[in-house]
């Protein structure tokens, strides 16, 4: 009967400290200094620049984009060098409203450097690509199914330990890779405005 009892009795404090430390982890807040991973929703303008490159049509477009970061590291270096290494899967709906109402979509894999030395601002690089299927009925490419590779910066302005706003460049870049004649490609520029919770 006392085994019984002192083995009921460890149960219960085994629970105790168990809820404890859950309670503990709850509580501690959560920064761009020990997330795990990032939910953000970016919103924004683009435009070609024609004669860049072989550009040559202007396709102005509404950028809507869902992003998912998964935070690779803690933090590394030292100074203002100190940062974050991340995994970064996009989402992005392009709806072009110049020439025509169309749209571009598809998926995007990036990878992100985010400085975490400053106290309210998270500046950050990113470089990647991914798949587009592209339905702008444009005679100079050759595809729907095209490429696109991009990298740009931003910053996050923390308005809550796990919450920020963010603007961002981007140039972005899209062509068939020559597997489709004619192979006109769209190389522009994009200004993105959003707001990411850390988790």
């Amino acid at each position: 009967m006392n085994n019984r009892k002192t083995c009921r009795r460890r149960w219960f404090v085994a629970l105790i400290i168990c809820l404890c430390s859950v309670t503990a982890a709850w509580a501690e807040e959560t920064t761009v200094r020990n997330a795990t991973s990032e939910y953000s929703l970016l919103s924004g303008y683009g435009i070609t620049h024609r004669g860049f490159g072989d550009t040559r049509t202007q396709v102005q477009t509404f950028d809507t984009i869902a992003r998912f970061g998964w935070f690779l590291s803690d933090e590394a270096g030292h100074g203002w060098f100190r940062g974050r290494h991340e995994l970064l899967m996009e989402l992005p709906l392009h709806l072009t409203v110049d020439p025509r109402v169309r749209t571009m979509t598809g998926g995007y894999l990036l990878g992100s450097w985010k400085f975490t030395s400053l106290e309210d601002f998270a500046p950050y690089v990113f470089a990647g690509g991914g798949v587009l299927f592209v339905d702008l009925g444009l005679p100079t490419m050759g595809s729907r199914l095209d490429f696109s590779y991009q990298g740009g910066t931003g910053v996050q302005y923390f308005i809550k330990k796990n919450a920020a706003v963010s603007l961002e460049y981007r140039y972005h870049h899209v062509s068939n890779a020559s597997t489709a004649f004619p192979n006109e490609p769209l190389n522009s520029s994009k200004i993105l405005l959003g707001i990411t919770m850390f988790r």
